[in-house]
Parts: C-alpha cells; sequence; structure tokens
C-alpha cells in the first residue's frame, strides 16, 4: 500500500445551507484549509462526523468529489463505507471510487452493534469489499461497550487481509488497548494504526503512527503538535497540549452523546470562520441555548482563533 496515513486524519464534518442541501462553497472552505495545515495527512469524508449515513448515494458521492476537488489533490480522500450487507458495501465502495476516493473507512455491520457477529463474517466482509472495489481498507474497531467490537483474533485476521493496510482504533477500553495494539504491532509491523479517542486522546498518543478523528476538524494545529510529542515520547509537551486542549473538549466532545459532538464541531468550525452556522441534519438536533457561547468561550481559551482560507 502507497498511502501513508501517520498523521493527523481529520474526519470533516458535512456543511449544510440553512435549508439543509449540502453546501459546497463551505465544502471548498473546510477541504481548502484542512488540506493545507503541515500534517495533515488524509480527509475521511461520510464517517460520523460528516453525518455519511443522513445522505443519499447521490449527494455520498458529490461529497466525495466536492472534497477531493477542495483539497486539489495534495492529500488523498477516504471514504466511510458503511452499507450493511457485504454486496451493498463492496458496490458503495466501487462507486467510491469512481468518485475520487482513495482508501475506505469500514464500518462494522449495523446490526452487528445490537445483535453481534457470528465468527468469521467481519473478515468476509472486509475481503467482498476489497475484491469488488479494489480499495484499500482501513480496519474500524469500535467501541468495547458495542456488540460490533471486535475480538483480537478478528482483528488479527482482518489486519492480515489483502487491501487492509490501517486500523482505526476507538476501542476505549485501555485493558484491551494495553493487550491488542501490542499483538497487532507485531504481528504487522508495517499496519498503520490510528486513534479515534477525540475524548481522551492523551493516553493513547505514544502507541499510534497517527489520529483519525473529527476532533481533526476544529484543531488541526495542535492535534498534529500532539503527534509529534506522542512520537517523541515527550510526555510533558503531550500533557500541556492536552491541558490546553481540554475545555475545547469538554465543550465538544465531553457531552451527554457523542452524537452531540457533530453539532458542536460545527459550532467549532463557526468559531474559526469556516462555516456560517452549525445546521446539521435531523436525527440531530441544535445544542442548548447557550451552547454556541460556551464552546467559543473554550476556543478562546485554548487559543484557537478564526483562521483566513485562500479559497
Amino acid at each position: 500500500m502507497t498511502l501513508d496515513l501517520r498523521g493527523l486524519n481529520p474526519a470533516p464534518v458535512t456543511p449544510f445551507t440553512t435549508d439543509g442541501e449540502i453546501d459546497f462553497p463551505a465544502i471548498e472552505r473546510l477541504g481548502s484549509w484542512l488540506a493545507s495545515v503541515e500534517g495533515v495527512k488524509s480527509l475521511t469524508v461520510l464517517g460520523h462526523a460528516g453525518e455519511g449515513t443522513f445522505l443519499t448515494v447521490d449527494e455520498q458521492l458529490s461529497v466525495i468529489t466536492a472534497f477531493r476537488d477542495a483539497v486539489e489533490d495534495r492529500i488523498p480522500i477516504v471514504a466511510g463505507i458503511t452499507g450493511e450487507g457485504n454486496k451493498v458495501a463492496a458496490l458503495e465502495a466501487k462507486r467510491a471510487v469512481d468518485a475520487g476516493a482513495s482508501a475506505g473507512l469500514v464500518y462494522p455491520s449495523h446490526g452487528w452493534l445490537r445483535f453481534g457477529y457470528q465468527d468469521g463474517a467481519p473478515q468476509t466482509r472486509y475481503r467482498e469489499i476489497w475484491e469488488t472495489s479494489g480499495l484499500p481498507l482501513i480496519l474500524f474497531q469500535y467501541p468495547d461497550n458495542t456488540k460490533a467490537t471486535y475480538d483480537l483474533e478478528t482483528q488479527l485476521e482482518i489486519a492480515g487481509q489483502p487491501g487492509v493496510f490501517a486500523t482505526k482504533n476507538g476501542v476505549r477500553n485501555m485493558k484491551r488497548w494495553y493487550t491488542e495494539i501490542p499483538a497487532l504491532r507485531a504481528a504487522y509491523p508495517e499496519l498503520q494504526i490510528l486513534s479515534c479517542h477525540d475524548e481522551y486522546l492523551l493516553p493513547t498518543m505514544f502507541d499510534v503512527d497517527g489520529l483519525l478523528v473529527g476532533y481533526g476538524n476544529i484543531a488541526p494545529e495542535l492535534l498534529v503538535d500532539l503527534i509529534a510529542a506522542g512520537k517523541a515520547r515527550d510526555y510533558e509537551a503531550a500533557h500541556a497540549i492536552h491541558e490546553r486542549l481540554l475545555p475545547v473538549t469538554k465543550n465538544v466532545y465531553h457531552r451527554g452523546s457523542h452524537m452531540e459532538g457533530t453539532v458542536a464541531l460545527k459550532w467549532g468550525l463557526v468559531h474559526r470562520g469556516i462555516l456560517d452556522h452549525a445546521t446539521v441534519r435531523p436525527p440531530l438536533l441544535p445544542l442548548a441555548d447557550g451552547a454556541d457561547a460556551e464552546i467559543a468561550a473554550a476556543f478562546a481559551s485554548a487559543g484557537l482563533d478564526k483562521v483566513t482560507v485562500s479559497a
């Protein structure tokens, strides 16, 4: 695999107009800005932060293409692959290739969240997607408190399959993290390991090659520095960045529901001058009155000011 995601990989939001349509000029601003930040290695669109499953098929493809055009081939676009069945997901990945995606982040089948998966089933999902589309794939490890989290044997088998070159790990169970990440490293030294623990990045920063996070939308400059500190094993520097960002983390990700983080991300981008408003699609709802002011104050305390975008 030639894709190198060792660094920061933001998962951008999908901007909407006030009437709920895709805001393509805002995608141009967001994509252009993120691609201009040194240390950003890719953008992952159509994820949870991007409200990807709230879009029609045509809209999903247009978002991939719009972000690809916005980054002007400076960095690759990764597409979230979320379709339920193997064939559905494989055809989704094939369409993503045609729209301009260079890799795919493979979500587990939705039914597994509630009912769990049969041993061996996740492996078939990755295999069929790869064989149908030829799209390089990222293994997505879901939180430990879901039934769609993969045991170590399943992760090792998926990581060893053709087409799989990285893993996005969000297990959110440090007992498992400290067991499973070393095992993946030992079995596949070239596997790129990316954390997605937006709520508490610091404990994972010293074990990974980079981040694949919605957080990358709003604070890419500081997250690039956090990755560098982690790779240098400089805990003091990493902790200082963590403390600087903590008010932002609390106001974006320490909310009642992780899904509220998507709305908060958009308010953060309003504060940074990329978006004009924080419109989301149902079933997402606006945040409580006053949340926008709280988020703006947190950003100000972290020194995350408005940016100038050339697009």
